[in-house]
């Protein structure tokens, strides 16, 4: 079996609103192995956001521990914690977040520049990715002169290009018609199968059962964890389709 990669104890996040305390997560225990395909749901205001952010490294808990890859990374500092998305977390996003002055690949390579990888590396490694989500013919394309589908995976290529421990999707068809969605949804399953660990937030449970495991939240606390028996033959049928 894989190794542990994410392991929460006791996690707790409160916030303050005027007089009253917002308990948005309530002491949550969470293992996620390697390779692992999981999705997160809720309705609004379950805790899925704050708890995604958590595990983004974009908040820190009030209480309680974070561990990714063996490392309690709970109390660490806002510079510590840049550090730790740059490398350790590819972010895909529901509004895409690509910057519109930039092509694709510039787009895809960006992140590259930050960890100090010289320029024909990280355009070749940005090319190599963008062929990977079947945009080979689109890399000198700029945002606006690509459709919803292709710019999110403009934002998948990017996530994946350093390499991280995970994939953390939030909400990644939500602003994408039906067939586009499968067409993502398939381009996700793909890229697990090939060793990628990759966390959804959604709340949508058709794309939810995508993932093989499927975490439900409600009121801040785990509701329900299981496998998700759907996964097997819904994938099966993609990749024979695909």
């Amino acid at each position: 079996m894989n190794g542990e990669l994410i392991r929460l104890e006791g996690l707790k996040k409160y916030y303050k609103l005027g007089t009253q305390i917002i308990k948005a997560l309530r002491s949550i225990d969470l293992s996620i192995i390697k390779n692992e395909y999981v999705s997160i749901m809720g309705a609004s205001g379950s805790g899925k956001s704050t708890l995604m952010n958590i595990l983004g490294c974009l908040d820190t808990p009030t209480a309680g521990r974070y561990f990714l890859n063996g490392k309690d990374v709970s109390k660490l500092s806002e510079d510590k914690l840049a550090e730790i998305r740059n490398k350790e977390i590819g972010f895909v996003f529901q509004t895409f977040n690509l910057l519109p002055k930039y092509d694709a690949l510039e787009n895809v390579a960006l992140p590259l520049i930050y960890a100090g990888v010289k320029k024909k590396e990280r355009l070749e490694h940005a090319a190599e990715l963008l062929e990977l989500v079947g945009l080979k013919d689109r890399i000198h394309h700029k945002p606006n002169e690509l459709s919803g589908g292709q710019r999110q995976r403009v934002a998948i290529a990017r996530a994946m290009v350093n390499h991280p421990s995970i994939i953390l999707a939030d909400e990644p068809t939500g602003n994408l018609d039906s067939k586009t969605s499968e067409d993502i949804m398939r381009l996700f399953s793909d890229i697990h199968k090939q060793g990628n660990t990759i966390i959804l937030v959604t709340h949508e449970p058709d794309i939810a059962e995508f993932a093989e495991r499927i975490i439900k939240l409600k009121d801040g606390k785990i509701e329900d964890d299981s496998q998700n028996p759907l996964n097997y033959e819904k994938n099966k049928s993609l990749y024979q389709n695909g």
